[in-house]
């Protein structure tokens, strides 16, 4: 197996608080490993870190061996890091296709001429299309979520972190956006995926590792990881107090 991603003992603090304490992991190429923890575990901030957000205090972040600790964000982009957001961020004032347009000129390195073709079959492919022409502003939650996933799509993206993408969503769109993680995992892209919706997670992901107080708890196949007692003190309290 090989690694694709790879942090090693990465810490950040906010004051006296370690958001991210000495952690770290690894994500083997074409796996879908999911990242669970509790509210204020370090999911996000640990994303930040991987997209180039946040620069730790210590620790390095290896990408196919190379060490882009210290690289921008949008070096990540170009080396093939996708990130979305828990919260969309589109630009509200732009057209869907505008929108995946930007992304893949700034993020990716290419031309308008050389994106359309490519910015088209991905808008189709998440039923986007027939939106190509509608401000980002105009969306269902659903459609700006899946807009947040063409834009990454857009880079040609080699590594996809996905930032809670079922977050809000109803039973119809969750299964939509889980469709759409399986066929984007289906062309060969390694996923990272932080997410709360555990039965989810269980039933779609390789590898589970649970997160908290900015630390890895433990990590290992989901169902034999949600058994743990480690997770259901983390959770629950212990003894389910």
């Amino acid at each position: 197996m090989t690694e694709q991603l790879e942090a090693h003992g990465l810490t950040l603090s906010f004051g006296r608080m370690k958001a991210v304490d000495g952690f770290s992991f690894s994500a083997v190429k074409g796996e879908i490993l999911g990242i669970i923890g509790p509210n204020g575990a370090g999911k996000t901030t640990l994303f930040d870190l991987l997209a180039g957000a946040r620069k730790p205090d210590r620790g390095r972040i290896l990408l196919d061996g190379m060490d882009v600790t210290r690289a921008s964000p949008s070096r990540r982009c170009r080396l093939g890091i996708g990130r979305t957001h828990q919260i969309p961020r589109p630009f509200e004032n732009m057209t869907v296709y505008e929108n995946a347009l930007v992304a893949a000129m700034n993020g990716g390195g290419r031309s308008e001429k050389s994106s359309r073709a490519g910015i088209h079959a991905i808008l189709n492919q998440l039923g986007l299309f027939s939106k190509k022409g509608c401000l980002a502003r105009e969306l269902r939650l659903i459609d700006r979520k899946l807009l947040e996933v063409a834009r990454c799509l857009a880079i040609h993206p080699t590594l996809l972190l996905l930032d809670e993408p079922a977050a809000g969503l109803g039973e119809q769109d969750l299964d939509r956006i889980v469709r759409t993680i399986r066929d984007i995992h289906e062309i060969g892209v390694t996923i990272v995926w932080i997410e709360h919706i555990v039965t989810v997670m269980t039933e779609e992901v390789d590898r589970l590792l649970v997160m908290a107080e900015g630390k890895e708890l433990v990590n290992g196949p989901p169902k034999l990881v949600m058994g743990t007692k480690k997770v259901l003190d983390a959770y629950l309290g212990p003894e389910g107090e």
